[in-house]
């Protein structure tokens, strides 16, 4: 490499300043790629088979487009995460959230089009944008005591490791956990043995890349994702095993959660982006009213706004980018990027995109900058051409190193004061919450809540910090959201 373009990328990304090489860089915006590549067969899959009010099929017609789905959602990624890299110069990925798609799809456009649900998406970012732009989102997220940011990183941690159990099949949802003694269990038998080639996949590489990361191996975590999907392709070629949900066939409970791991027979693509652009700005208050359009954008808002926090601050905890303080260097561009990308991703039609906790993939693998971020971004860019290669690696090949890195993340908790019982208690219920509720913006809420309850009645109010009292009850409006909107009559 050119001296003076490697010393250019140091410079710039500070990649020396942060105990970071070009080579772990680059490592990092891989395994983030890898780890997160399934929400280009995912978004589609979500947004791209409901009706909305039109009774047309999300992605345009009468009949699924899931490719021009797939494609724009990678473009979207794509511009997104190398924007991230460049402005906010941190390893943090950027694609369409999930969670907020599905209920974009199932809670928003069944009551209008898809192009009038995309307008209260971009409405959102805006408004995000204009909080960042008058610095009330970045000084929301300097008031936020650090055990409490720690605790949120620990939360996510534990998230991370339950996404990564549950995309792998190791543990499975119960679809009636009301009839169930337990909301999961383990294996598709759900008596405490595992069944299946895929999840036995998943457990070898777990195994593998816990002991890499042992052995303190360089490129442990993308190591194990690319090893254990050759061990996949290979397990798929002799056993024939196929998906667990196909077209027309019974469910197959021991086949392959996402992706089945085939070697394509063509590896290029032109990717169709004629759904960027297809959005209604204000289409929806004249389909439910002003009030019930204003409630939806308040909802979409406080969940992007929160959820991404949550994520900067884990991630960014991870890779030693939070001072003691509990501060962060460029938080307003990291903030700023992030909220464009909620509107960017209602203007391509994709639903809001957001900061990914699998961003921590990376940093597991010694990401430090936001290069990691733009090879991730450009990887993105190329998936929409190379589409096929996108769908070699299943989730039980990749969600080990969620596992694992959510292990890493666990660690912070050694820095939580446990016998504070005024800040324990928040910080225990921010951790549990966040996995068990599997939504990162409900466990920070609870933590908050309850940190300023138990403040104010201990009689130490002047200890909060005034903007937590209005967060607070942001969050209240936003847990009861439903019973305001029945009272309304909405």
């Amino acid at each position: 490499m050119n001296p003076r373009a490697t010393g250019f990328l140091d410079r710039f990304f500070f990649i020396s300043e942060r105990g970071s090489t070009i080579g772990q860089e680059v490592r990092g915006g891989f395994a983030t790629f890898f780890t997160m590549a399934y929400i280009v067969v995912l978004n589609p899959i979500i947004i791209g088979t409901v009706a909305d009010k039109t009774e047309q099929v999300l992605g345009g017609g009468t009949v699924p487009n899931l490719p021009m789905i797939a494609a724009a959602t990678a473009f979207a990624a794509g511009i997104l995460t190398i924007a991230m890299g460049i402005f906010g110069r941190v390893p943090l990925a950027m694609a369409t959230g999930l969670g907020l798609n599905a209920f974009v799809a199932f809670g928003i456009a069944t009551h209008m089009t898809w192009a009038d649900a995309m307008g209260l998406v971009v409405l959102e970012g805006i408004v995000i944008a204009i909080l960042v732009l008058t610095g009330f989102r970045v000084a929301v997220f300097n008031a936020i005591p650090a055990q409490l940011k720690t605790a949120i990183s620990v939360g996510i941690g534990l998230f991370i490791a339950l996404i990564g159990f549950v995309d792998a099949g190791f543990v499975r949802r119960i679809p009636d956990a009301a009839s169930t003694t337990v909301p999961v269990k383990l294996g598709a038998l759900g008596n405490g043995s595992l069944t299946g080639w895929p999840t036995l996949v998943f457990v070898v590489g777990l195994i593998v890349t816990a002991f890499l990361i042992a052995r303190k191996f360089k490129g442990a975590i993308l190591l194990g994702i690319v090893g254990t999907t050759i061990l996949a392709v290979v397990v798929e070629a002799i056993g024939n095993i196929g998906p667990q949900m196909a077209p027309g066939q019974p469910v197959n409970p021991d086949g392959w959660a996402l992706i089945v791991p085939k070697l394509p027979s063509t590896l290029l693509e032109l990717p169709d982006l004629s759904l960027l652009g297809q959005f209604n700005l204000f289409g929806s208050f004249s389909k439910i009213g002003g009030v019930a359009a204003i409630l939806l954008v308040f909802t979409l808002l406080l969940a992007d706004f929160f959820d991404t926090m949550g994520t900067v601050v884990g991630v960014g905890r991870q890779a030693g980018l939070v001072a003691p303080d509990g501060t962060m260097e460029r938080s307003r561009s990291i903030l700023l990027v992030d909220s464009l990308a909620a509107a960017a991703g209602g203007a391509a039609s994709v639903s809001s995109n957001t900061t990914y906790v699998e961003s921590a993939a990376g940093v597991g693998e010694g990401a430090r900058t936001g290069l990691a971020s733009v090879v991730t971004g450009f990887l993105f860019l190329l998936a929409m051409f190379f589409a096929p290669l996108t769908q070699v690696v299943p989730s039980e090949a990749a969600t080990p190193a969620l596992v694992i890195v959510g292990f890493l993340m666990m660690t912070q908790i050694r820095e939580i004061d446990f016998s504070d019982y005024e800040i324990a208690i928040p910080a225990f219920l921010t951790i549990v919450l966040i996995p068990f509720t599997y939504s990162i913006t409900a466990g920070i809420g609870a933590g908050f809540i309850t940190y300023v309850f138990i403040k104010a009645l201990k009689g130490h109010a002047r200890q909060i910090h005034p903007l937590l009292w209005v967060v607070a009850a942001l969050f209240l409006v936003y847990f009861t959201v439903e019973p305001i909107k029945s009272v309304l009559g909405l």
